[in-house]
């Protein structure tokens, strides 16, 4: 920190190269050994390219905004900047002892104005924008505004809410609050009317990640499903390019495939069926068209606008009933449950193609957000429609010839169509699908809906629009205030709105949001400031609003702001986004798949789209660490005592597993005076040994605070020293697989590197000689440097460890004490173990920084063999082994192994029939 030997600055003299690691949240608790698994990674990664030559960009900062931070606040009184802070400097003081290469110059806090002056920043810049579909580009509201004065609706194909008709007289008749509220169905960032997840005791919204079973995650409160107005992004204009965007990007395909089903792309076509004894329709999307022939009945999203539109008063208790029910489950649930629940609405729909009338029911396997919220529902060729229908003893009719559906539906694409229509319907159908293909049916169908203007093809995406409003206050603050019940942004200029204080970080009494709480939270409009609310009048003081953003607002573009932090002007300069482009290597957990890595792709397109960003996706190359599990240790009580069995014993006895502390066991041996001081209950326990002492059992389970298996690497570190806990943590297994943590292996690798200081020191005295290596200690340094730099490219760097421990023993073995080896040893060395690096590098005579030496090359001519290694077999029996030159020919081979006299007892009274020899290999002498 001293030297700032981790500082970095552009230098167009050097090749760039951009580590990141996910955005931590600064938790209460502290890291535990299995959260720098990722950092130390990254960590060596970041040092082997500086060590390449590369311009190396190494930055943290915390995503310092969380729910958990403002329940302490609520249950304490304690402001939750208190706390994150607190949170920060325990995180910082763990993260240096470790020994991090990260530039700390351009640490970011999300929680800091000057930072989340920007997520305002770029939510304005939303909310003056709209999406246009032909160019496939955000573009300025103001042009819109410009189409709708000269040509309404007509000609436009932009993203929007639902679809509008208006003609530019009609536009420009309107009122400035008519006008708003047209704008806000295009605006990217808008306000909606949305189905959320509710947490009354918390009193927030919350996303689907923070929602298990109908429970919030934190707290375990129940979660209804909701619609309110909240604030929106308009993420799903951008699922066309957030699709072909993940061709470009190095990540695993199991990851590319998780978000492509999230996108969810189908092509199908839009179709309305009209309400019996009505001239309106439901419209419906469907992948399907020409399966209109098999529909037996309609389905309903239980959220849809339809729903108490069509429900009779026959019905409405029931509906009712089932609608309270599934408040209760979000999308996600839904999606994952297959269970068959539904009620009828008393209505029926009329099939357009065929006339029949078909009954609308309502279920919660249909979404309101994908698609229009209603299907047509063909039983016989879907099987959560088969599944439906079988349970409601709908009829089920099959549109495939010689398709079987009594026991489950037909839903391949594949096959020769029938019954569409059926023979008694044939006369009134204009459209006859019989006797085609699938592939062809469903080409005619979207054909004939289009032409008969019955409908539209479409491509659908499931991807939905991101709920931007958090009932919270901890939270960046919305840079809005209202006129007219309509939003209005505060002049750029003015940002960043910080937070005002309160009293209490609770909702208020009347179910306001905690803001609601603030007395000071009005916009002057004529002086341009915040001022008390007591002013408010409607006329030159707006209230402002009282959601805050969600926790991914500031984590949307956090890897731009690393480039530029301290820029007050703007959220990245020309030049420093021109030079670091985008994130060359971005490491984190897979649960961030189908949420911030979505989010922030659409973030930084957006950007792009204004010109800000240079790239159009963020993170070039993404690994996924694993977890590191804990590993649990039991002791052993007997029932109804204080006495404690060990457990090799317990089969013996009638006994209670209970988890005791990982911190107070040492290669599953008690400290068994720790565990009587650890709790009361346990100062008079008593304790039947094995071998005098006593042994824990043990099990892999996750790393958690109840199961007291948590490992503090601060406590690693003291004991056994940094670089041994990041060299261990790397040798658990390799970096994408869960392993468990288990402390029993440590003391392996921390042998290894006070071997490997022994190399450099007699007892105190320096060891390191000038002399010319050997060929055999250069094949081993060079075998290493070959092997090290392949693992670490491949991020394999488990199997680096071994290679390290190899070529150590071989050195050891050689009595090799000498610079030309021991030199390049410590570069490559140094991004695993940077401190015994950083120190040996000195002790060596160097002035500058290991950071600042060079990667060394290794030789291929050092790695040549002189001589192979042949096993000798008489009738394919291995009988010995024996080295020859490895430019020996086939018959110098033979005459050798045929003089050897380890052969004349297996050839004594034998005849050579003949020699096989395996280049490099075998020679296998077939005798009689």
């Amino acid at each position: 920190m001293k030297n700032q030997t981790y500082k970095v600055n552009e230098d167009p003299a050097k090749p760039k190269y951009y580590v990141l690691n996910m955005f931590p949240y600064p938790s209460g608790a502290g890291l535990h050994v299995g959260h720098p698994l990722g950092y130390i990674a990254s960590d060596i990664y970041a040092r082997y390219k500086r060590l390449k030559g590369y311009n190396v960009l190494n930055p943290m900062g915390y995503d310092a905004y969380g729910l958990p931070a403002e329940q302490y606040a609520i249950k304490t009184g304690q402001h939750p900047a208190i706390t994150t802070n607190q949170n920060i400097n325990r995180y910082r003081e763990q993260l240096d002892k470790i020994g991090f290469c990260f530039d700390w110059s351009r640490e970011v806090r999300t929680c800091d104005p000057a930072y989340y002056k920007w997520t305002q920043w770029a939510f304005q810049k939303m909310f003056d924008s709209y999406y246009c579909n032909r160019c496939q580009k955000a573009q300025p509201i103001s042009s819109l505004v410009e189409h709708f004065a000269q040509k309404g609706t007509r000609d436009l194909d932009v993203a929007c809410t639902e679809e509008l008709d208006f003609t530019a007289d009609a536009w420009n008749d309107m009122t400035e609050t008519e006008r708003q509220r047209v704008l806000m169905n295009y605006r990217i960032a808008y306000l909606g009317e949305m189905m959320v997840n509710w947490c009354p005791e918390l009193g927030t919204v919350l996303a689907n990640d923070e929602v298990v079973e109908g429970l919030s995650v934190r707290g375990g409160y129940p979660v209804v499903q909701k619609k309110m107005r909240q604030w929106c992004l308009r993420v799903s204009a951008y699922a066309k390019r957030l699709l072909e965007g993940l061709e470009d990007i190095d990540w695993t395909d199991s990851l590319k495939e998780t978000q492509r089903n999230w996108i969810g792309m189908s092509e199908g076509a839009e179709m309305g069926f009209r309400l019996k004894d009505s001239e309106e329709q439901i419209i419906i999307f469907t992948t399907r068209a020409d399966t209109i022939f098999g529909v037996t009945f309609m389905v309903l999203a239980p959220e849809s606008e339809w729903v108490p539109k069509v429900t009779t008063p026959g019905q409405k208790a029931e509906v009712e009933a089932y609608l309270e029910r599934t408040k209760k489950r979000n999308e996600r649930d839904r999606i994952a449950d297959r269970s068959v629940t539904g009620v009828f609405s008393g209505s029926y729909a009329v099939n357009p193609f065929t006339g029949e009338e078909v009954p609308i029911w309502i279920s919660d396997y249909v979404l309101a957000g994908y698609g229009t919220g209603a299907i047509m529902a063909v039983p016989a060729h879907d099987s959560r429609d088969y599944a439906f229908a079988k349970h409601f003893g709908l009829p089920i009719l099959p549109l495939i010839e010689g398709c079987d559906v009594s026991e489950e539906s037909f839903d391949a694409k594949e096959g020769i169509v029938c019954n569409s229509p059926r023979p008694e319907l044939d006369e009134r159908c204009p459209l006859k699908l019989n006797g085609l293909t699938v592939k062809e049916a469903i080409a005619a169908t979207k054909k004939f809906v289009t032409e008969h203007h019955m409908g539209r093809v479409k491509t659908n995406y499931r991807l939905r629009d991101a709920i931007f409003s958090r009932q919270r206050y901890w939270g960046e603050p919305f840079p809005v205030y209202y006129k007219d019940g309509l939003p209005y942004m505060i002049p750029e200029r003015c940002l960043p709105l910080e937070l005002p204080e309160i009293d209490k970080y609770q909702p208020t009494e009347t179910g306001e949001p905690p803001l609601g709480r603030a007395t000071r939270w009005a916009w002057d409009e004529e002086k341009e400031q915040v001022t008390d609310n007591s002013l408010i009048d409607n006329a030159k003081v707006f209230p402002l609003e009282l959601n805050t953003m969600p926790g991914f607002a500031g984590s949307s573009a956090y890897y731009l702001r690393y480039m530029d932090p301290h820029n007050d002007r703007a959220l990245v300069s020309e030049e420093a986004d021109r030079y670091w482009q985008n994130v060359d290597l971005y490491i984190g957990g897979t649960e961030h798949a189908t949420g911030h890595l979505i989010y922030a792709r659409f973030w930084n397109k957006f950007l792009k789209d204004l010109g800000v960003s240079v790239a159009e996706e963020p993170f070039q190359k993404l690994v996924n660490q694993g977890m590191i599990q804990g590993r649990s240790n039991f002791v052993y009580r007997i029932k109804n005592t204080n006495t404690f069995v060990s457990a090799g014993l317990k089969d013996q006895y009638d006994v209670t597993p209970i988890h005791a502390d990982v911190n107070m066991v040492q290669n599953d041996v008690l400290d068994i005076e720790a565990f009587k001081a650890w709790s009361p209950e346990y100062r008079t326990a008593e304790f039947i040994l094995e071998n005098g002492k006593y042994v824990c059992g043990w099990a892999v389970e996750k790393m958690s605070k109840s199961m007291f298996n948590v490992v503090n690497p601060d406590l690693i570190v003291e004991r056994y020293g940094a670089d041994t806990l990041r060299m261990y943590e790397m040798f658990l297994g390799p970096l994408e697989q869960s392993k468990p943590w288990d402390t029993n292996g440590i003391d392996g690798v921390h042998r290894f590197l006070k071997k490997f200081w022994g190399l450099f020191f007699n007892r105190d005295d320096n060891a390191v000689t000038d002399e010319e290596p050997t060929k055999e200690e250069l094949k081993s340094v060079h075998k290493l440097i070959k092997k090290v730099t392949y693992d670490i490219e491949h991020f394999s760097f488990n199997t680096s460890i071994s290679a390290f421990m190899i070529c150590t023993n071989e050195l050891q073995a050689a009595n090799c004490h000498k610079r030309a080896v021991l030199e390049p040893f410590v570069v490559v060395l140094a991004p695993f173990a940077p401190h015994i690096a950083e120190e040996l590098w000195s002790r060596l005579g160097h002035d500058a920084s290991v950071c600042d030496a060079e990667w060394p090359a290794y030789n291929e001519e050092y790695l040549r063999e002189d001589t192979v290694n042949y096993t000798v077999s008489f009738n394919g029996k291995a009988r010995y082994n024996k080295e020859f030159a490895t430019d020996a020919d086939n018959a110098a081979i033979e005459r050798e192994v045929l003089a050897d006299e380890r052969s004349a007892k297996w050839l004594e009274g034998k005849q050579v029939v003949k020699v096989i020899i395996v280049p490099k290999k075998i020679v296998n002498i077939v005798i009689k």
